[in-house]
C-alpha cells in the first residue's frame, strides 16, 4: 500500500516542527517559506489537502512571485478551491498592509531629489493595481511633499485627466513644484502618444502660475519610466 502524502494531513496533525504557526513561534518570520506564510493567512485547508499545499498550489500558479500574488483580485483568489470570501480578503488585508508599511514616513519627510525619491513613495500606491489612477505630490520651495492627490481613477487601458482640478489643487495647498505619475497595468513602461500630450498639456498650464513639473513618472510593480530622466520635459 502506497503511504499517504504528508502534504495532505490536516496541519494539526503534523510533527510541531513542521506546523507554520509553531515553526513563526519558535524560530521566527524569517523561518517560513511564502507558501508557509499563506498557508498561515488561509488557516486551513480542505478535506483532501492542508493549508499549507494549498498555499503551495497558489504560490505555484502565481509563479511563485509574491510580487505577482499580490496582484490577485478577490475572485481570483476565491477561484481555487478551499478559498472562500473569507480567506481571500485575509490575504487582501495582509498585502495592503504591507504596502502600505512600504510607505516609510521617514521617506516622506525628505525632499524628493530623483525620480527613484519619488518612487519610493508612489510605487506602494499604484504600481501594483490592475487599474490606472493618475496620481499628483505637491511639493514646496524645499521640494518635501506636502500633499499627495488621486486625481483619477479608470480603467485597464486610461483614466481622464482634468488639468484644471489639478492646478487648482496646487494653488490651495500652495504648491510650488509637482510630480505627476500614474501606472500601466499592462507593465509596459514606454508613455503613449497620450501619456506625453497630457503631460505637455499640464507643464504649459502650470507655466502661467509659476509651477514646476519636476517631473512624470509611469509605473508598474517592477520598474518605472521617468519623463525627466528621460529629458522629455519642457
Amino acid at each position: 500500500m502506497k503511504a499517504k502524502d504528508s502534504s495532505a494531513l490536516a496541519i494539526k496533525k503534523w510533527a510541531a516542527d513542521d506546523k507554520p504557526r509553531e515553526k513563526l513561534r519558535d524560530r521566527g518570520c524569517d523561518s517560513l517559506s511564502d507558501a508557509e506564510l499563506v498557508a498561515i493567512l488561509i488557516g486551513s485547508g480542505t478535506r483532501d489537502q492542508s493549508a499549507v499545499s494549498l498555499a503551495k498550489q497558489i504560490m505555484a500558479n502565481a509563479g511563485h512571485s509574491i510580487s505577482k500574488l499580490s496582484t490577485y483580485s478577490l475572485h481570483q483568489l476565491m477561484s481555487f478551491r478551499g478559498i472562500g470570501e473569507a480567506k481571500a480578503i485575509a490575504i487582501l488585508a495582509a498585502f495592503e498592509l504591507g504596502r502600505r508599511n512600504k510607505i516609510d514616513t521617514k521617506a516622506k519627510r525628505l525632499p524628493i531629489k530623483d525620480s527613484a525619491g519619488a518612487c519610493q513613495i508612489l510605487r506602494p500606491k499604484i504600481g501594483h493595481l490592475q487599474h490606472e489612477e493618475f496620481w499628483i505630490l505637491y511639493l514646496n520651495n524645499a521640494n518635501h511633499v506636502i500633499y499627495e492627490f488621486q486625481l483619477s481613477k479608470g480603467g485597464i487601458t486610461g483614466t481622464l485627466v482634468d488639468v484644471r482640478l489639478l492646478l487648482k489643487k496646487a494653488l490651495e495647498v500652495g504648491a510650488v513644484a509637482l510630480v505627476l505619475a500614474h501606472n500601466h497595468p499592462s507593465g509596459t513602461l514606454v508613455p503613449s502618444k497620450a501619456d506625453k500630450e497630457i503631460t505637455r498639456k499640464i507643464q504649459l498650464g502650470a507655466k502661467l502660475m509659476d509651477i514646476k513639473i519636476l517631473d512624470h513618472i509611469i509605473l508598474s510593480s517592477e520598474d518605472y519610466f521617468s519623463f525627466a530622466d528621460q529629458n522629455l520635459l519642457l
